[in-house]
Formats: C-alpha cells, sequence, structure tokens
C-alpha cells in the first residue's frame, strides 16, 4: 500500500510515517518511480509505534525495543523489560520534579493570596 493508504488506514498523517520511516521506526520499499510501499502489517506496526509514544518513550528508545518485536527471543525481551524499567524510573523521577515544583507554586501563590488580603485591608482603611 502506499503512504496515504497506511496513513488513513493507521489513522495517523503522511508526515508522522515519513518521522518514522526516517527513524528507522518503519520501513518501506521503493516503486521504479520511487514511491514508498508499505505491507498490510505495517498498519499494526504503526499503531504500537503510536502506542509507545503514548507511553512517554522517545524515537531513540523505540528503536531500542523493536528487536523484541522483530526478532523476538529471550535476550531481546529481557533487553526491552530493561530499557522500559530506565524510563519507568524517568519518568518517575520526573513526576517527582514536577510534584516538587507544584508544591514550590502552591507556596508563591499562598504568599500572594496574603499580601492581597493585606492590600484590601489598607485599602478598605
Amino acid at each position: 500500500m502506499r503512504i496515504g493508504e497506511l496513513a488513513a488506514a493507521a489513522g495517523v498523517s503522511v508526515r508522522s510515517l515519513r518521522y518514522y520511516e526516517e527513524q528507522g521506526l518503519l520501513t518501506s520499499t521503493r516503486s521504479p518511480s520511487g514511491q514508498r510501499h508499505f505491507r498490510d502489517a505495517d498498519v499494526d506496526r504503526v499503531a504500537f509505534v503510536q502506542r509507545l509514544y503514548a507511553a512517554g518513550l522517545s524515537s531513540r528508545t523505540i528503536t531500542e525495543l523493536l528487536p523484541c518485536v522483530d526478532t523476538p527471543s529471550e535476550a531481546t525481551s529481557d533487553a526491552a523489560m530493561e530499557r522500559m524499567e530506565q524510563e519507568r524510573e524517568r519518568l518517575s523521577a520526573h513526576i517527582e520534579e514536577l510534584l516538587h515544583t507544584r508544591d514550590a507554586l502552591d507556596r508563591v501563590m499562598a504568599t500572594n493570596r496574603a499580601h492581597r488580603k493585606t492590600l484590601r485591608r489598607a485599602t478598605a482603611a
């Protein structure tokens, strides 16, 4: 199938498919006129890549996980699990940072609320 057909079938943009191919997440063959041609199975591959992106993984990390799909074995499965565990730890650390940042903002907002009350009292007097 051509790139437009794959995009429609997978529910993504043609631009996304070109990016996936550029990043090594998807491959195509070329016709003599240079048109990209994809397999029917690529619809499922695009859906899989989309799920990995939705899980917060980068294209580089997804590339590291694809051997588990392309050449399944205990070794590739173990490597994929280890990589996903690293990504989970990274996300957890980022969540902690965001929580601390939110708490700091809450403190600044509380200070502002208190200041506003003093301004209202001063204006009312």
